[in-house]
């Protein structure tokens, strides 16, 4: 028997007999049910993916039918409150029990919904729901998805990839009339988000030859006296190598390398690994011997967690995951955490496995190439003590792939996240305003496209922290490499609009672009990045030789670590983790504190200049970078209510 957090599934539904008895009658209420469809949902597919075929019949796919939530409003006002430091509320994170109280569906909406699918001979037996009961999910051959919601499924295939990534869609799907208001969206359908390789956010990177010590435990004593000490007195510029960036820069940089942790056995930091990406002991080893020879070399490790079948394979790299760069982006954001972090204890969750090309007969039974979900789900299933405090997120996609629809239940989820405390950030995307070339809309109307820049998702959901990259050290600019085509993005939503922690200081940065990009973006959409952090040519070892890699990929674990460290800080005196950010950012820098205010450069793309770095917040860096003494001491000097008696008021 399914269950929804250990109760059965029957105590949500309809009785079994009930049951019985409308599958007994499907035959003749679903054909009432079926004369009064009409379309839901119509998104088409993006401009770089072609239709070439009919879906194979006999495919299955995990089909999730979002329920209309049922007071997330309220919900989303308990995450404005409990993360804004001027609240008296600030830092009472909601628990579990709590946040799927108020998200889960009217009892109408799942009645209503477990009478379609019986009528449609789907058995209550193989319906699984989430937690809150917001999302069912079953397993089902296309043929029978698409006369559920009277649809067609395609294969389509990414045209500027590399020709073998394939996605099996619907760009219109319907349910009857009376199922409207209960049902936010199903899919996959109409989403192509995460389903391509060529459109995830990249890293850059090259090779450099290098000449490594042996692992430091086989070293000699001479070997061992002649390695760097990390002095307080050193100064950025003796640390620092902009064209190769490494933890004792990055520390020095952002004022961490005098900081000794105070509470690792209660703090927490995560990672996600998707798209096959794994994160490697041995180079992080050696990469830790290099790099932070203070570390004892058997005093390190990771949680490793598998979501819906995800690897994180250990032994050397095969053929396939050394052509296709497997585990450099992992690597990349293990050793950028470890490197600052440590010991911060670390959890990674890797989703999915590697989504092999569409062949009939070999493609992934169940593998819907919708990651995020997935995590999300299992994540928000977790008790309370199991939620890491942050999550570090290297992976995104264009807004304009999801439909709204499905963008909005995504980032809803992230906002529950955020109410229970967590932390959640994302690097802004790696080809500033859009790639030359590819800045245009994804009507979904039929007319003709117009110019446009594009947008990084999750980063424009306002319920996450989007990092951009900075290059240099005296001063930090944006971060540009043209030669591997990375700019650091940034700009607005068309989908969600300016959150309230923006109200003001967004508005006047808009109003200092005058007409000058007029047209290609949403002066009213909620605006990314939130901060920004180095991003540029990072030391990075993987499959035993060194990289230099940049990206919000490098800048993203980064500012994770930071945060992580001032969670330590703030854990050690008793007081409550910083939860979701933005509000608490957005604070901190309109009051010229705890930020390093970025003002050269722009995110250039879209054959155009971007946007204009400017004094304060602005669409290429954010507030700037962080400087943790003053975060860490922004974050102490908050006032909680557990600080003051209950007679007094603020």
């Amino acid at each position: 028997m399914p269950s929804v957090a250990g109760t059965p599934l029957t105590s949500y539904l309809l009785s079994a007999c009930a049951f019985a008895c409308l599958v007994s009658s499907s035959s003749s209420v679903g054909l009432s049910s079926r004369s009064s469809y009409s379309v839901k949902e119509r998104h088409l597919a993006p401009r770089n993916w072609a239709r070439v075929g009919r879906a194979p019949a006999g495919h299955e796919i995990e089909l999730q039918i979002g329920l209309r939530q049922g007071r997330f409003d309220e919900l989303e006002q308990h995450l404005f409150e409990v993360s804004s430091p001027s609240h008296p509320r600030y830092g009472q994170h909601l628990s579990a029990e709590e946040v799927h109280n108020l998200i889960k569906p009217d009892d109408e909406s799942v009645t209503l919904v477990a009478e379609w699918l019986a009528e449609n001979g789907i058995s209550e037996n193989s319906l699984a729901f989430s937690p809150s009961r917001d999302w069912i999910s079953v397993t089902l051959p296309i043929s029978r998805i698409e006369s559920l919601l009277s649809t067609e499924y395609h294969e389509f295939r990414e045209e500027s990839g590399d020709g073998d990534t394939f996605a099996l869609r619907a760009s219109e799907w319907s349910l009857p009339e009376h199922l409207h208001d209960h049902v936010d969206c199903i899919q996959p359908t109409s989403s192509f988000f995460g389903a391509s390789k060529g459109t995830q956010r990249k890293w850059s990177h090259k090779d450099t030859a290098v000449e490594y010590l042996p692992p430091r435990a086989k070293r000699s004593p001479e070997q061992r006296s002649a390695e760097p000490l990390l002095s307080r007195s050193q100064s950025i510029q003796q640390v620092c190598n902009a064209s190769d960036v490494t933890p004792t820069c990055l520390r020095t940089l952002y004022g961490t390398i005098d900081y000794k942790t105070q509470s690792a056995d209660k703090n927490s930091m995560s990672l996600t690994n998707y798209l096959g990406q794994f994160n490697n002991k041995s180079d992080t080893s050696i990469f830790l011997s290099e790099y932070r020879p203070d570390i004892p070399l058997d005093e390190w490790n990771f949680t490793d967690v598998s979501v819906a079948g995800g690897l994180n394979p250990q032994g050397p790299a095969d053929a396939y995951q050394l052509k296709h760069g497997k585990g450099k982006e992992g690597n990349l954001d293990i050793q950028a955490m470890l490197g600052i972090a440590w010991p911060t204890p670390l959890t990674i969750y890797s989703t999915l496995g590697t989504p092999p090309p569409f062949k009939p007969t070999e493609f992934a039974p169940n593998n819907t190439n919708e990651p995020y979900l997935i995590w999300l789900q299992y994540m928000l299933s977790l008790p309370d003590s199991e939620l890491p405090k942050v999550i570090s997120t290297s992976y995104g996609d264009i807004e304009h792939t999801l439909p709204p629809s499905y963008a909005r239940r995504v980032c809803n989820s992230f906002a529950q996240l955020g109410a229970r405390g967590v932390s959640l950030i994302f690097g802004s995307g790696d080809s500033g305003v859009g790639r030359d070339g590819m800045c245009h809309t994804n009507h979904n109307d039929g007319t003709p496209e117009t110019p446009e820049f594009l947008v990084s998702f999750p980063d424009a959901c306002p319920y996450v922290t989007s990092v951009g990259a900075t290059m240099n050290m005296d001063p930090e600019e944006v971060a540009v490499l043209d030669k591997k085509k990375f700019v650091s993005g940034g700009g607005f939503s068309h989908y969600f609009p300016r959150p309230k922690w923006q109200e003001g200081t967004v508005q006047a940065y808009v109003e200092s672009l005058g007409e000058e990009h007029k047209g290609m973006y949403n002066p009213d959409g909620a605006a990314y990045p939130d901060v920004s952090a180095q991003g540029y040519e990072y030391a990075v070892i993987w499959n035993g030789t060194k990289r230099l890699m940049s990206g919000t990929s490098a800048s993203a674990p980064t500012f994770a670590a930071i945060i992580a460290l001032v969670n330590d800080a703030l854990l050690a005196e008793g007081k409550p983790t910083l939860g979701f950010l933005n509000p608490w950012i957005w604070d901190a820098g309109r009051s010229g504190k705890g930020f390093m205010d970025v003002t050269k450069g722009s995110n250039k793309g879209c054959n155009g200049t971007g946007f204009p770095t400017r004094t304060g917040w602005d669409a290429a860096s954010g507030w700037g970078t962080p400087w943790f003494p003053a975060l860490k001491e922004l974050a102490l000097g908050t006032r909680f209510r557990s600080d003051k008696a209950w007679y007094i008021l603020w």
